[in-house]
């Protein structure tokens, strides 16, 4: 039976920041929104716009300024510490510096809610950390001591440990923040499948706007003149709030892909003939040397991608008849003096 989605968190009329004694700077307000369960939520901004504060804020970490953050129909001013600890799981960017425990010990960190002071692990506390370690498939790191883990062999424990704490909600902060490209993957797609497999409700911070796009359910897009902007990706896409979002000299969003491109600059037009994965890479190739390369285009030159088949040549064809052919992309550019 597939899971029912239901609103864990809504927002109404939130402003967040920070109070001193005799002023009070407002990082942002009038935030109005809501996440669903079984859904991963992306917040994404520029430095500086407040994406730390709402998520400290969300986290109870924090005081908001004004209005309301209800979690699952509860504003969170009247969770007690121990019910929030049993509501919200929080995993933060900071390396935790771990000596002499193993994985599965600091996961079993992730009962203290429901364990008590001394944190002595009952047998239904021991069956919910294996649990964690399986759906987080971390079972071959399990018994491996927490200092001897990769940046992304620990990120997984700290989920692991988030998910035997056993809340309809997991907020993280940049979680993929000193991983390497497909250790972030990786942790993206974990994240996902969490989401799916668990029903919770994973909001999460992050600066992976191309992993954003492609993995996440829902995208808060945050600016400090709209405040936040939710939708799925593919919506934000087709009302233009994406690439508005983004805007920069040298980024364009491209409406066929729903990513992102650098904007290459081209001084000359070349016509490309072929298809598939080679006509893509010299495609690549060529815009990023200033050429614009396309079908459609007439030139005096054009090039001949072919097929993928061990040694068909690119072939370059000159208007007075002469075609030349290419092994590689580089000897390609070389014989058009790129």
């Amino acid at each position: 039976m597939e899971n029912k989605k239901q609103a864990t968190i809504r927002l109404k009329n939130l402003a967040i920041g920070y109070k001193a004694k005799n002023n009070t700077k407002v990082v942002a307000s009038g935030l109005c929104t809501e996440i669903n369960s079984g859904e991963l939520t992306c917040l994404l901004g520029a430095n500086g716009v407040g994406k730390s504060t709402l998520l400290r804020t969300l986290s109870a970490f924090q005081p908001k300024l004004e209005g309301a953050i209800y979690i699952m129909d509860r504003e969170i001013e009247t969770y007690s510490d121990k019910e929030l600890s049993r509501t919200i799981g929080v995993v933060l960017t900071e390396k935790c510096d771990v000596r002499n425990m193993t994985a599965r010990e600091l996961i079993g960190m992730g009962r203290s809610p429901y364990t008590g002071f001394w944190g002595t692990l009952r047998g239904e506390d021991r069956e919910i950390v294996e649990r964690s370690i399986a759906l987080v498939k971390i079972e071959n790191l399990a018994d491996r001591m927490v200092h001897t883990l990769s940046d992304g062999e620990r990120q997984k424990v700290m989920i692991a440990k988030a998910l035997a704490q056993q809340t309809p909600v997991i907020f993280l902060d940049e979680p993929t923040a000193f991983l390497d490209f497909p250790s972030k993957v990786e942790i993206m797609q974990l994240l996902h499948h969490l989401t799916r497999s668990t029903n919770k409700t994973i909001f999460l911070s992050t600066h992976d706007l191309e992993l954003a796009l492609q993995i996440a359910d829902k995208i808060w897009l945050m600016d400090r003149t709209n405040g936040i902007t939710p939708g799925t990706p593919e919506d934000l896409a087709l009302s233009g709030h994406l690439s508005g979002f983004f805007a920069r000299k040298g980024i364009v969003f491209d409406t066929e892909t729903g990513l992102f491109r650098i904007d290459n600059r081209y001084s000359k037009e070349i016509r490309l003939i072929g298809h598939g994965q080679k006509y893509a890479m010299v495609r690549k190739a060529l815009q990023r040397n200033g050429i614009r390369a396309d079908r459609h285009v007439e030139s005096p030159v054009w090039i001949e991608t072919g097929d993928l088949s061990v040694g068909s040549a690119f072939l370059i064809h000159h208007l007075d008849g002469r075609t030349l052919a290419a092994d590689t992309i580089e000897s390609l550019l070389q014989e058009l003096s790129v």
